[in-house]
């Protein structure tokens, strides 16, 4: 049971770091990649400090909009 919900908070933790990547990192800029590099990319991006872009995006989000 403790692995299940260990498994779908790190894919939430991706999902979320995936998109504070794009809020954080990639907003408002040209990126040119070919085939799934961007993706790997930002994935691996969130994996590694998603815990720092998370919440900057979330504030980021707040103040902004």
């Amino acid at each position: 049971k403790g692995g299940i919900q260990m498994n779908i908070g790190f894919i939430i933790y991706l999902i979320a770091g995936y998109w504070a990547t794009g809020e954080t990192i990639y907003a408002n800029k040209v990126v040119f990649y070919t085939g799934i590099s961007f993706f790997i990319t930002r994935l691996a991006i969130a994996l590694l400090i998603g815990w720092i872009l998370i919440p900057a995006a979330i504030i980021k989000r707040l103040l902004l909009h």
